[in-house]
């Protein structure tokens, strides 16, 4: 019996951790696109009036011309507060807030914390409360590494991370009141 508890318990978590990584799957599509790096013209007609993309110079040196098209623009730098991070973090913290709250309300019925470092605080609720305040802050100081490193999409991805593993906690949290 208790096997088969443990067996449904791990399928249901799998379930969710498939389903979040394929919510996420977006968030690693944006990347450049290949059609996009023109490095000059690709057909091979008859019509030779396209520019070669070399020159002659007075010295009787090769230079490099550009072709055609424009080059993709770089990425832009963004400032670390600007709209999609403020709501990520906002959605970190609501969810983070909502997962100490279910916790607490379970360990105060006799329930058992299953994750390790979170049982570790568990002891109090003072204690809880630094544990989820500590996680907020260590997914927006993480993020902001990031930031300053010039990894921009891992500066996004951490938080989604986030979301989706306390989001999942959540709503297990909420399925076994």
């Amino acid at each position: 019996m208790h096997m088969r508890f443990l067996s449904a318990s791990l399928w249901r978590r799998t379930k969710g951790l498939i389903f979040l990584v394929l919510l996420s799957v977006p968030a690693f599509a944006q990347g450049v696109s290949l059609a996009n790096l023109n490095d000059g013209p690709l057909n091979s007609g008859t019509n030779n009036s396209a520019p070669t993309g070399h020159t002659l110079s007075n010295t009787g040196a090769m230079e490099h011309s550009i072709v055609s098209g424009p080059l993709p623009e770089a990425p832009s730098r963004h400032r670390f507060w600007d709209t999609e991070n403020r709501a990520l973090f906002t959605t970190v913290a609501v969810l983070s807030a909502a997962d100490f709250a279910l916790t607490r309300s379970i360990l105060q019925h006799g329930g058992k914390e299953l994750n390790p470092v979170t049982r570790f605080f568990s002891g109090s609720t003072a204690g809880l409360a630094v544990n989820f305040a500590g996680e907020t802050a260590g997914v927006i100081g993480l993020s902001y590494l990031f930031h300053k490193t010039g990894h921009h999409r891992l500066e996004r991805v951490t938080p989604m991370l986030d979301i989706g593993a306390s989001g999942f906690a959540v709503i297990y949290d909420l399925n076994h009141r």
